[in-house]
Formats: C-alpha cells, sequence, structure tokens
C-alpha cells in the first residue's frame, strides 16, 4: 500500500465534505468507476482494507459489495496536487460494474491481462448467480470435472505446439486458460492471485 498521508490535509470544504474518487484496477491499470468519499469513508477505506464510499443518492455510507458480493480489495490510495481528488488503486473481486461489468466504463482502455480479469469477473458473477451456461455445468459438476478439463486443455495445447499449427494453438491456449481461470474460481482462488505471484517471481531476489 502508498505511503500514510494526512486525511485532514485534504481538502474536504471544497465540495461539501466529499471528494471524488477513482478507482484503478492495480493489475491492469483499467479505470473501474468514480465514487465519492466523505472523511467517514475514507477511514473506513484505509482501516479495513475494502473500499468505501458516500453514496449521494442514498445520503448514506456505502461498502462497496455488501449487497453485490463484488468487493474492492484496496492496495493503495494517492492524493492529486490540489488535495481535492482521490486515485485509489484496488484488486477487484467480482464485476465493478452493476451491469456486471468489469468497468462502469464498457471501453476503458487497460493492459492486456485485463482479458483474464474480465473473464474472472464474469466466472465470479456465474458463481454468485448461476444459470444454465457452459460455465455454470463447469462449475456444478465440481473440482474433479474441472481438474479433468484442465489436463485435456493442457495436452491438447501441448499436441498443438508439438505440430506447429499456430492457429491451433493459440485456440487451444485459449481453451486451456479458460478452464484455468474456472478452476482457480472453484478452488477459491482467481488468477488475479496467481498473475500476483508471477510479478512477485519477477522483482530481483535479494542474498
Amino acid at each position: 500500500m502508498t505511503a500514510p498521508f494526512d486525511i485532514d490535509a485534504l481538502a474536504w470544504t471544497k465540495q461539501g465534505g466529499l471528494l471524488p474518487a477513482i478507482v484503478q484496477d492495480a493489475a491492469s491499470l483499467r479505470v473501474l468507476m468514480l465514487g465519492y468519499m466523505d472523511r467517514a469513508a475514507l477511514t473506513a477505506t484505509l482501516a479495513e482494507g475494502r473500499v468505501s464510499f458516500f453514496s449521494r443518492s442514498r445520503q448514506a455510507p456505502w461498502r462497496k459489495g455488501d449487497t453485490s458480493g463484488h468487493w474492492l480489495e484496496l492496495v493503495g490510495i494517492e492524493r492529486d496536487c490540489d488535495a481535492d481528488a482521490l486515485l485509489v488503486l484496488a484488486r477487484p473481486h467480482g464485476p465493478t460494474c452493476h451491469l456486471e461489468r468489469c468497468s462502469c466504463f464498457a471501453a476503458a482502455p487497460a493492459r492486456d491481462a485485463d482479458a483474464l480479469q474480465a473473464l474472472d469477473a464474469l466466472v465470479a458473477a456465474r458463481m454468485a448467480a448461476p444459470g444454465d451456461g457452459y460455465t455454470d455445468r463447469l462449475l456444478a459438476a465440481g473440482r474433479a470435472r474441472l481438474a479433468q478439463k484442465v489436463g485435456e486443455e493442457g495436452v491438447e495445447t501441448a499436441l498443438a505446439l508439438v505440430a506447429g499449427d499456430h492457429a491451433a494453438l493459440q485456440g487451444e491456449a485459449a481453451d486451456l486458460l479458460y478452464h484455468l481461470v474456472v478452476a482457480l474460481r472453484a478452488a477459491g482462488t482467481s488468477i488475479d492471485a496467481a498473475l500476483r505471484e508471477l510479478q512477485a517471481r519477477a522483482q530481483p531476489r535479494r542474498g
């Protein structure tokens, strides 16, 4: 998380005690949403590690995810140069938008990893509200079936690699990634956690 900053030094009086808070995905850097924080929401966010806001429509505190289950894990907060706006870096757990999209801004740019995270958000949404699609059936089949599918797709990816068929390799790799994302969610973790592990391994080792 970023270094602590002085809450009292923020320009609370400029906008009636509220500061706009732009939420950005810490991994993909995609802009996820815009909310507003009062002093209590910011204090709660820093203390709990879950992003909270002040709802202007309800005139009440609002902790993201309390109703939908799709919450934002705090990574860091920065203030702007005038101390009257906040940039919140977060890890989304499920879709951020109420339309079940990963971002409230449908075309917001992101790093390439966002495609995996968008898929992960979709799988999380299916787990919260099951339907009758292929993903739903996979989740209902259980971990053993998912383990079988991951193994099958891994073998098919390896065979396409040996054959030197680029189109087949790309398709099989996409199938493998899809089933891996579903399997990770079914096991209680996520592709984001796996990506963070990769990032940690990329850091220079000391000693």
